[in-house]
């Protein structure tokens, strides 16, 4: 089973947050998957990780870019794992449970479900999951952001 992390939002958004976050699994040597529920938000995380940061960009792919297995990190709107992720991001309330239930999908280390803490809807969705994934045996953390936007667990 997954290890899978919930990242509450609140002082950073998504499109701060989750480029750091990529930043650091790819710094472990982890391949990612960055599963959304909407061809518009996955256009614009494709955009975003081009241009985040004048500095840099993170290599990544989507089904339409090919060789799949490839890509240090790969965009999709379903289970598709073709990079044999280590970490699979879930954004958007895009629903993990149906993908951690099936090995081929799930990633190998960990499952991170970030959600806005801004959204009364994504959080409703973020507790479903919660509870959806504790019933099947997951092991669940819960990260919060502090003042200063540093991640930390909560009990």
């Amino acid at each position: 089973m997954s290890e899978v992390w919930f990242y509450h939002l609140q002082r950073r958004p998504l499109e701060s947050a989750l480029p750091k976050l990529l930043e650091l699994s790819l710094a472990r040597g982890w391949r990612a998957v960055v599963q959304a529920a909407s061809e518009r938000r996955l256009a614009a995380i494709d955009e975003l990780l081009w241009s985040y940061s004048p500095e840099s960009f993170l290599p990544h792919g989507t089904q339409r870019d090919g060789d799949g297995e490839t890509q240090p990190v790969f965009l999709t709107l379903g289970p598709e794992n073709p990079n044999r992720a280590d970490v699979r991001f879930f954004v958007e309330n895009a629903e993990a449970a149906p993908v951690l239930a099936d090995p081929a999908a799930a990633p190998a280390q960990r499952a991170i479900l970030m959600f806005d803490g801004n959204d009364e809807t994504a959080v409703l969705a973020a507790r479903a999951q919660w509870r959806t994934l504790k019933e099947a045996g997951h092991q669940l953390s819960y990260w919060r952001q502090s003042e200063d936007g540093k991640w930390e667990k909560q009990a």
